[in-house]
Formats: structure tokens, C-alpha cells, sequence
């Protein structure tokens, strides 16, 4: 889904703080910090979640399949 490196160059991407993602999202704040700190993934359907939420608001995830490693990018929001 997405990598905790991947979560936090969102969030700086965006310029939100953790409580913005968790209410767009509806994962706890703590979850997200947890997973940020590398502490805990989130199950599935959280990760699903804050991908989601996160693509809503302009991000581009990069998975990594072109041997260049994975990422993050800001594009068009479509919120």
C-alpha cells in the first residue's frame, strides 16, 4: 500500500499536521504517528484509507516498480 516514509513525505507535501490527515481519513492521529515512527503498520483498511485521503488531496504515490525506488508527489487535487 503506502510505506511510512511514503505517509510522512505526504504530510510535508501537503503541509498538514497528523490531525488533518486523521480527520480526512478517519484513522486516529495515533496510528498515524505510530506508523510514522516506524512503531506499527496499520491494518489494511486503514493504510487503504489514508492512501485514499491522500490521493483526494493531491498526492501521487510512487511505487517504486521502475527500479528507482518508492515516493511521493504532489499533483491536482481532486477534492
Amino acid at each position: 500500500m503506502i510505506t511510512n516514509a511514503q505517509c510522512r513525505a505526504a504530510r510535508a507535501l501537503l503541509a498538514v499536521r497528523q490531525d488533518e490527515v486523521s480527520a480526512w481519513s478517519g484513522v486516529s492521529k495515533g496510528t498515524i504517528a505510530n506508523f510514522e515512527l516506524g512503531n506499527r503498520t496499520p491494518f489494511g483498511p486503514n493504510l487503504a484509507a489514508l492512501r485514499r485521503a491522500f490521493e483526494e488531496h493531491g498526492i501521487e504515490f510512487i511505487d517504486g516498480d521502475d527500479g528507482k525506488g518508492v515516493g511521493a508527489r504532489l499533483v491536482a487535487p481532486t477534492v
